[in-house]
């Protein structure tokens, strides 16, 4: 006897083996019961998830005879009777199923529709299921319309898609639609268990929770992908042997790595990086598995409570990691984990790719300096109290006129949190309000060294901005860079900043003037100071803007009036540039 695969062995044959769709169940059992049966039915949902297995169980419900060849309409059919073993076994006359993929046109469902007019053979009513309905040509459509608003009372249309959206309104409107949900993965481990244990068959669970994790939401994609474990591990589901099979990467690889960006050890990322290169791993699993656990960290670092699991034996591992990586930093990797995977196409070597999307992270990191260093894996054990916060008033500008430094330091000893001592203040009078305005300046830009080739340069860049060729790190690396000299299609640029040296901004910088009719340029950056860029350019420009500004508010005759008459003073940064 030939073999029959697990995903046709094991498919529902009532509404109780229905697994992941008690939604639909319920409503159509209900239905059933009460004999409140509508003309057309419409299930939605992507692949695998039990549409057309529905649509056969409803079939049987609706033309069982019963064991005993007296029986009606019910919402268990008996499995028995004629009508329900043809059904089961695709044979039933008055069953007719249509492949609107391979079957679109209007003649065909012209002839489907002449089938109408005749009253059952068989059983109680016609069904007509049509699968992945969304494929039928406008005039197809147009063409079962009418039949399907009013259809004969011993009809029944069942339809099915995986694109709802496709399916004209007009046919929508005129079905009663259920959508099949997607299977949760631990729905998917249950009943792989059940399927397994009735084949006599041993499986890790570990394995099986990563064949319901690959299954994506379809049961019948999983025990497909049973299928194939089972050959591949003849007989034998190991985690170690799926995990291959499905090119998945190996969980302690992803846990190495996260630990890696929480100390900030560049070094070890770089490296297990290259060791999935060698082992083949997949760069999109490796984002997805990553994305998946910090999902999980999150969790924990948020609503502790929900996020144990105690049948995963990396819990504990992600509740440390959890603890050593702080909660902003898990938010941003998670969502560079999900950006990256769209990056990994345009890249050359999506290892290379997967190596700059883990580093960013790294990019983004506060600099050592700024901040008490503190063990990578320890987390403070309370927040600040108020007294060791800074007063709101430290960052205001300082704007009162000192006679005196001794007066000087005495305020500054005063203004300095934490400040172990307080010393008294001469006490002064309020000058009177005088009608100068005395405005914060803004720290000057770096001086710019004008060069011809400065000017060159220029004119390039503005040019790539004005027909936004450039975005995001290239944009900075032509901003940010010094045009040193050009020899023929050879340009030389120098920047100051090491992280703007990569190889794929280069690359869509030279595409970009190629573009732009600049020919096929080859750029060599080296790192050094930078004393004529383009943002230093723009930024002397900016701040001439700024300083023109500032100097019409004020000279102008209201201003003025109100600093003399009311003591008024310009917030600062309340000056901006239209």
């Amino acid at each position: 006897m030939s073999y029959l695969v697990l995903a046709r062995k094991y498919r529902p044959r009532n509404f109780t083996e229905m697994v992941g769709q008690e939604h639909v169940v319920q409503a159509l059992t209900n239905a059933l019961v009460q004999q409140r049966l509508h003309h057309a039915y419409l299930f939605t949902g992507t692949r695998g998830v039990g549409k057309t297995t529905v649509s056969r169980i409803l079939a049987k419900s609706l033309n069982c005879q019963g064991a005993d060849g007296q029986g009606g309409i019910t919402a268990e059919p008996c499995g028995v009777c004629q009508a329900c073993r043809d059904i089961d076994a695709g044979r039933f006359v008055d069953y007719t199923e249509l492949d609107a993929a391979s079957n679109r046109g209007v003649d065909e469902v012209q002839s489907l529709l002449e089938q109408a007019v005749y009253k059952p053979v068989q059983g109680r009513f016609k069904v007509f299921m049509i699968d992945e309905v969304h494929m039928l040509t406008n005039t197809a459509f147009n063409a079962m319309l009418k039949t399907l608003e009013e259809p004969p009372e011993y009809l029944k249309f069942v339809l099915a898609t995986t694109d709802p959206q496709k399916v004209p309104v007009t046919v929508l409107s005129r079905c009663l639609q259920f959508n099949l949900r997607p299977m949760a993965p631990e729905t998917v481990f249950e009943h792989l268990t059940q399927v397994l244990a009735a084949e006599q068959l041993s499986a890790e669970p570990l394995a099986l929770r990563l064949l319901a994790r690959a299954a994506r939401g379809s049961m019948r994609d999983a025990l497909s992908l049973t299928d194939q474990a089972i050959a591949f591990g003849n007989g034998q589901l190991q985690e170690a042997g799926v995990r291959q099979m499905l090119g998945s990467v190996d969980r302690s690889h992803v846990l190495q790595l996260i630990r890696a960006l929480a100390e900030g050890d560049g070094a070890t990322v770089v490296n297990q990086v290259n060791a999935l290169r060698l082992q083949g791993v997949s760069a999109a699993a490796t984002l997805e598995d990553m994305a998946m656990l910090l999902q999980r960290m999150a969790v924990m670092q948020m609503v502790p409570s929900m996020a144990h699991d105690g049948e995963d034996p990396d819990t504990q591992g992600l509740a440390d990691l959890a603890a050593a990586m702080p909660a902003e930093e898990t938010q941003l990797l998670y969502s560079l984990c999900l950006h990256g995977r769209t990056e990994l196409g345009l890249a050359p070597d999506e290892y290379a790719a997967l190596t700059m999307v883990l580093l960013r992270l790294l990019a983004f990191k506060p600099a050592a300096g700024t901040a008490e260093k503190k063990s990578p894996l320890t987390r403070p054990s309370a927040r600040p109290s108020a007294s060791d916060r800074p007063p709101p008033w430290e960052d205001w500008p300082d704007t009162t006129d000192y006679a005196d430094q001794e007066s000087l330091a005495s305020a500054q000893a005063v203004a300095a949190p934490n400040s172990p001592a307080l010393r008294a203040l001469p006490v002064r009078e309020a000058p009177e309000p005088s009608s100068r305005l005395d405005m914060p300046r803004a720290a000057a830009p770096a001086a710019v060294q004008a060069t011809p080739e400065g000017d060159v340069w220029m004119a390039v860049v503005q040019g790539l901005l004005d027909q936004e060729t450039i975005t995001a790190l290239v944009r900075e690396l032509a901003l940010q860079s010094q045009l040193l000299g050009r020899d023929g299609v050879q340009w030389q640029l120098r920047v100051e900043r090491e992280t703007l040296n990569h190889a794929a901004s280069r690359e869509r910088l030279q595409a970009a003037l190629l573009a732009a009719g600049h020919g096929d340029v080859k750029l060599h950056i080296e790192i050094g100071p930078v004393s004529d860029s383009p943002a230093r350019r723009l930024a002397v420009k900016a701040a001439e803007k700024m300083l023109a500004a500032q100097e019409l508010i004020q000279n102008d005759p209201l201003v003025q009036a109100m600093v003399r008459d009311f003591g008024a003073k310009i917030v600062p940064g309340s000056i901006q540039l239209i």
